[in-house]
């Protein structure tokens, strides 16, 4: 009886982590093929330079990702996934906004700059999971990584 309520907190928990990592994905699946064209439209519908800075945008969000992970694992640990989480799903969603609005192609470097200093779902979702999971839990939970995964990019 002891191991139920800790079963019923740990649903919420479970959801809230299937929810985030479906809204990034779904995020990611929309934007991909549809930031190339947005970025031809500042080009005046040059397609070698849409295809230039494209790969800029794309470069330097993976760039911000790889210097700011670190940073957000250890705030992670300090302060708990869910902040991080909230955090990083802000940053996604101002991104999105940035690059909806953007009067020019600067505010996409912006928010692809944003998005990349904010990305980390995945790995404090992740964390998050192997956290609350035990150890016999642990291998089905992640499935929902997979699953939110799936249905995020259909």
């Amino acid at each position: 009886m002891p191991s139920a309520p800790a079963n019923s907190a740990r649903q919420p928990a479970l959801v809230f982590i299937f929810i985030t990592l479906f809204l990034d994905i779904l995020g990611i699946g929309l934007i991909v093929p549809i930031l190339p064209k947005l970025v031809e439209q500042f080009t005046g519908g040059s397609i070698a330079s849409a295809s230039h800075i494209y790969g800029l945008l794309a470069a330097l969000a993976g760039l911000m990702q790889f210097i700011f992970a670190p940073m957000l694992g250890s705030l992670s640990d300090r302060f708990g996934r869910r902040p991080v989480i909230l955090l990083s799903l802000f940053g996604s969603g101002l991104d999105y906004l940035l690059l909806a609005f953007a009067p020019n192609l600067a505010w996409f470097f912006v928010g692809r700059i944003i998005a990349g200093i904010t990305s980390a779902n995945f790995s404090a979702a992740t964390a998050y999971i192997a956290d609350i999971s035990p150890p016999e839990k642990r291998a089905a939970n992640f499935g929902i990584i997979g699953a939110a995964f799936g249905l995020g990019f259909i």
